[in-house]
C-alpha cells in the first residue's frame, strides 16, 4: 500500500514592510475565526476588516421591524450576513429566513456562515438572485406573505475593499462595479455606450453631480478610455484641477463619478423600482418592512412610495422622518455616515 505524502503547510501570504496594506496580503483579517483579536483590534479602530462587513443600525432595524419567534423574514440583500443573523436570533424558535443576494462571489461564503449557526432544517433558505424576483421567491417558499422584510441598498464592504471588484478608487483594479461579474457589462463600457450626453445625464440624475457635463466631457476627450480606477479618477481629478474646485471636493466628485457608474452599471435604481412596487403584495397584513439607503436618489424613491402607499391605504403607517445612525456608530464605523432608514407597515 502506498503511504500518501504528507501536504505542507501552506505558506501565508509575503508583503513588504511591517503590516500588510493590501486587500489580499491581510491574512489575518480574512480569517476572522483564527485570528479574533486581530479583528477586533481593527474594528476598535473604526475600520472594516478586509473580506467582513459590518451591519449598520442594526438595533434601529431590529427595533422598527419587531421581529418575533415564528415570523417568517425576509432579508433581501444578504451581503456578509450581519443583519440575518440578528435577524435569525429573533424569530426564534419556529421562525423561519428567506435570504436573497445577487453576488455570486460572496453568496456561498454567506451561504456557509448562515448554515453554520446550526438551527433547524428549512429555518434559512437562500437564493442568489435580485431582490427584485422577491416576489416570485415567496410565491415558492411563503405565499401567505413575509412579516417582516429588509432591504438593505449599500455595497457590502468585501466588495467595496476588493480591488479587482472595481468599486472604489483607493487600490487600483479594473473598472467593473458588476454585482454578478458573470452578467452584464462592465463600467469600463460605459464612455463608448453612453457617450458625452448619456455620461453627464447618469453624473446628474445618479449622483446630483454638479459638474456633471465637465466630466463627460473630460472623459470623452481622455486620450484612452479609462478601464481602471485610478485612470477614471485620474481623469476626475484634473477636471477638477481645471475648474480649480479644492482637493476635498474633488475627492466628492470623484465618489460621485463612480457612485453614478455604479448605479447604471447594475440598474440599481430599476431594481429598487421593481421592489418598492411589489413590496405591499409580500407582506402579510400587518407586516413590516425596512429599507436602508445611502444617497438622497434611493431615499427620495422610498419615501415616495412609501408615502404614495399609506395615501391609498395600502400601508397603515409609515416612518414620520428618516432615521439616521447614531453619532456612536458613525465614530464607531464612519461607512454607517450616508445610511438613512425608512419603514412601513402594510394595512
Amino acid at each position: 500500500m502506498t503511504v500518501p505524502e504528507p501536504q505542507r503547510p501552506k505558506r501565508r501570504v509575503r508583503y513588504r514592510g511591517k503590516n500588510p496594506r493590501q486587500f489580499h496580503e491581510k491574512y489575518k483579517e480574512h480569517r476572522p475565526d483564527r485570528y479574533p483579536d486581530d479583528v477586533a483590534k481593527v474594528i476598535s479602530g473604526g475600520r472594516t476588516p478586509a473580506g467582513m462587513h459590518r451591519p449598520i443600525m442594526t438595533a434601529e432595524i431590529l427595533a422598527v421591524l419587531a421581529p418575533r419567534p415564528g415570523d417568517v423574514a425576509v432579508d433581501c440583500t444578504l451581503g456578509y450576513g450581519g443583519h440575518a443573523t440578528a435577524l435569525l436570533a429573533a424569530i426564534q424558535p419556529g421562525g423561519r429566513l428567506l435570504g436573497i443576494d445577487a453576488d455570486p462571489l460572496e453568496f456561498p461564503k454567506t451561504e456557509a456562515r448562515l448554515h453554520a449557526l446550526g438551527l433547524p432544517p428549512g429555518a434559512v433558505v437562500l437564493r442568489r438572485t435580485n431582490f427584485a424576483a422577491l416576489p416570485g421567491f415567496l410565491a415558492d417558499e411563503a405565499p401567505e406573505g413575509a412579516d417582516v422584510v429588509l432591504a438593505d441598498l449599500g455595497l457590502s464592504s468585501m466588495q467595496i475593499d476588493d480591488p479587482a471588484r472595481g468599486f472604489s478608487f483607493k487600490s487600483d483594479g479594473p473598472l467593473d462595479m458588476r454585482m454578478n461579474p458573470a452578467k452584464g457589462r462592465p463600467a469600463s463600457s460605459l464612455p463608448s455606450e453612453l457617450g458625452e450626453a448619456g455620461l453627464a445625464r447618469i453624473f446628474a440624475e445618479h449622483a446630483d453631480e454638479p459638474h456633471a457635463r465637465e466630466f463627460a466631457a473630460a472623459i470623452q476627450r481622455a486620450a484612452k478610455p479609462p478601464k481602471t480606477t485610478h485612470a477614471l479618477a485620474a481623469i476626475v481629478r484634473e477636471a477638477c484641477e481645471r475648474l480649480r474646485l479644492p482637493e476635498d471636493s474633488a475627492d466628492a466628485s470623484v465618489r460621485r463619478v463612480f457612485q453614478a457608474l455604479r448605479i447604471e452599471v447594475n440598474d440599481e435604481l430599476g431594481a429598487l423600482a421593481s421592489l418598492l412596487r411589489a413590496l405591499p403584495g409580500c407582506l402579510k397584513p400587518g407586516g413590516r418592512v425596512a429599507v436602508l439607503s445611502f444617497h438622497s436618489g434611493e431615499d427620495k424613491r422610498v419615501k415616495s412610495a412609501f408615502k404614495e402607499g399609506l395615501r391609498r391605504g395600502v400601508f397603515a403607517s409609515i416612518a414620520p422622518e428618516v432615521i439616521r445612525p447614531s453619532a456612536e456608530e458613525r465614530r464607531a464605523n464612519p461607512r454607517s455616515s450616508s445610511a438613512r432608514l425608512r419603514y412601513a407597515v402594510r394595512a
